[in-house]
């Protein structure tokens, strides 16, 4: 069967892997002159199973409020004249209850497990590299408060088999040295040694060279202006090219991986996504003192920021902004990612050497991203992956190649799609209108 992705960041191209290997015809469409060069280009760098704890939860609504017009604020929503905005803010506010963040953990869990299973299995048969560590994630916390919070969400990952180990100070200090002169300020930490940390933008360009050698077609410029629609199938995808030339590009089967963009390429056909864009931050330094720089990878809780070593390079990542898609980088907001990293890794990274970087996630108000099959027959989506796109890329790749040739995927997951049949397998939820 012939496929046309739409999208080569790091979901889009890590399905065009498991499509080719799957034995179809794959084409990728990609606006930009190369692979993973967005959402994907400098993230936290984290395969983080244990960040599972979604933005929606009991505490967000207080924390919010408290957050209203603080420019640094972790979470930072900029009200607009926006319907889009108001309807996903809604939706959110929905998904904070005890029950609901319950429910979500348990799908972010099992696909974080599954995903991070698929990446190792990838590493193992590629050999690709991408500054890998395989050295655990530990989150540590500042704030007593934080650190009460963590308790129960914390239980539920273990319950549904994220390995995940609460710490005292001292042993988040002994686990990572460099937290040494952080250790008057620290409560606590929880770790989970089997996560890793890499750089998704090099992982990407890695397995797309790959990709292409094993036959997948990419295709770079086009600018996608629509979709053709015959009935109850897509008929085509329309493009324009850098000369204004246009054209119809046609596939048996397309699958939407426009991660932020994929609602405004689909609304207008009556498939509605709870996806908003949240615009993310980096700043990433190169290591000045080798003593003072963490090797295990990071996650401060209180500020929402995560660390990563990236061989030479120190990467520090986090914060939402809900404004629209806007993507000019507001450098209050990265000057407090530095400033944080200064406090706790003094001489660690050097300053007058940060670069500083912005890119929109494509979140849903649960965190769980939109997976399956669509209203149209041969319409697939694998979007909405928000800040775990990275840790969630190998296993929704791998399990939309499965849905789209027919096959139920391997893990427990609520898909969107047709009702299941009886035997034994993920459960089914529509997710689009």
């Amino acid at each position: 069967m012939k496929v046309l992705v739409l999208g080569a960041g790091v979901t889009g191209v890590t399905s065009a892997w498991y499509l080719a290997k799957a034995g179809h015809e794959v084409s990728v469409l990609e606006r930009r002159s190369a692979a993973g060069l967005e959402t994907s280009f400098a993230n936290g760098g984290q395969i983080s199973v244990s960040h599972a704890e979604p933005w929606a939860n009991p505490g967000a609504p207080l924390k919010i409020l408290k957050w209203l017009m603080k420019e640094d604020a972790p979470l930072l929503f900029r009200m607009r004249a926006d319907l889009h905005q108001w309807l996903w803010g809604l939706s959110f506010m929905r998904e904070c209850t005890p029950a609901r963040t319950r429910h979500n953990i348990a799908q972010i869990v099992s696909l974080g497990l599954y995903s991070r299973a698929s990446l190792q299995a990838l590493r193992a048969e590629t050999g690709l590299q991408y500054d890998h560590l395989s050295r655990g994630i530990m989150h540590f916390y500042t704030s007593e408060a934080e650190f009460e919070a963590a308790q129960e969400p914390a239980r539920v990952m273990r319950e549904h088999g994220c390995e995940l180990d609460m710490k005292t100070p001292d042993q988040c200090v002994q686990l990572e040295p460099a937290l040494a002169s952080a250790r008057g300020r620290l409560v606590g930490g929880s770790y989970t040694p089997s996560d890793e940390s890499g750089d998704a933008h090099k992982f990407t360009q890695g397995l797309a060279a790959l990709a292409a050698a094993r036959g997948v077609r990419f295709v770079h410029g086009p600018r996608i202006l629509g979709l053709a629609r015959d009935g109850g199938e897509i008929s085509g995808v329309c493009v324009e090219h850098a000369d204004l030339r246009q054209e119809v590009l046609r596939a048996d089967a397309y699958l939407v991986c426009l991660g932020p963009w994929s609602p405004l390429l689909l609304r207008p056909h009556g498939v509605r996504l709870p996806i908003y864009p949240a615009k993310g931050y980096s700043v990433t330094l190169p290591v000045m003192d080798e003593s003072r720089a963490h090797r295990v990878s990071l996650t401060d809780d209180e500020y929402k920021l995560v660390f990563s070593r990236l061989g030479d390079r120190l990467r520090i990542a986090g914060t939402a902004e809900m404004n629209g898609y806007n993507t000019e980088i507001n450098e209050v907001r990265c000057r407090a990612i530095l400033r944080r990293t200064l406090e706790l890794f003094p001489g660690a990274g050097d300053p007058s050497r940060a670069e500083f970087w912005t890119g929109l996630r494509p979140a849903t108000p649960s965190n769980v991203p939109i997976i399956g099959r669509s209203r149209y027959a041969n319409l697939f989506l694998n979007t909405g992956h928000g800040t775990l796109g990275w840790t969630h890329s190998c296993g929704s790749g791998r399990a939309i190649a499965d849905i789209v040739s027919g096959r139920r995927p391997e893990l427990d997951f609520a898909f969107s799609g047709p009702p299941p049949s009886p035997r034994r397998g993920p459960r089914a939820a529509y997710a689009t209108g």
